[in-house]
């Protein structure tokens, strides 16, 4: 097994109050209604989520990966989410969503780190890496269509 990683950052000022967007970041249903590529969250317990991924395919790979975070809430500002693993976790995320209030309304910045230990040889990391960069950012993209659309927010 090879562990490829991946790094998104992104950041929006929204023209609504911290609160309904806090309640989309802490609702594990509305979070992954509204983010591609997640299949379900479950709530573990009070910290910890258990993000179930759909099936993605490329670079000759096919995976339909699980896993778990702490989740670490600092109410209407931030949240920090570390991969916590139970048993073997073949894929893991850390990041932080930071919203801070602005005269014109939110300013919202996500910083997400994902991993994955694929079958393929450590000289497929470059092909790899790409792809894992090219499907976060479009589901960074398609997060922030549907929180818009969510919030009522003209895009």
């Amino acid at each position: 097994m090879t562990r490829f990683e991946a790094r998104n950052t992104s950041s929006d000022t929204l023209p609504v109050p911290p609160e309904p967007i806090w309640e989309v970041l802490t609702s594990p249903s509305l979070l992954a209604e509204m983010t591609p590529l997640i299949d379900r969250i479950v709530e573990v317990d009070d910290a910890h989520w258990r993000w179930h991924l759909t099936h993605i395919a490329g670079v000759g790979v096919a995976v339909s990966p699980c896993f778990t975070v702490r989740m670490d809430f600092d109410p209407a500002e931030r949240i920090d989410f570390t991969h916590a693993p139970v048993g073997k976790e073949r894929a893991g995320a850390d990041g932080i969503y930071t919203l801070e209030s602005t005269e014109g309304g939110t300013h919202l910045s996500v910083d997400m780190t994902v991993h994955v230990d694929l079958p393929l040889p450590a000289l497929s990391r470059p092909a790899v890496t790409r792809v894992m960069h090219a499907t976060m950012h479009r589901m960074g993209e398609r997060f922030a269509h549907n929180l818009c659309d969510h919030l009522g927010v003209t895009r």
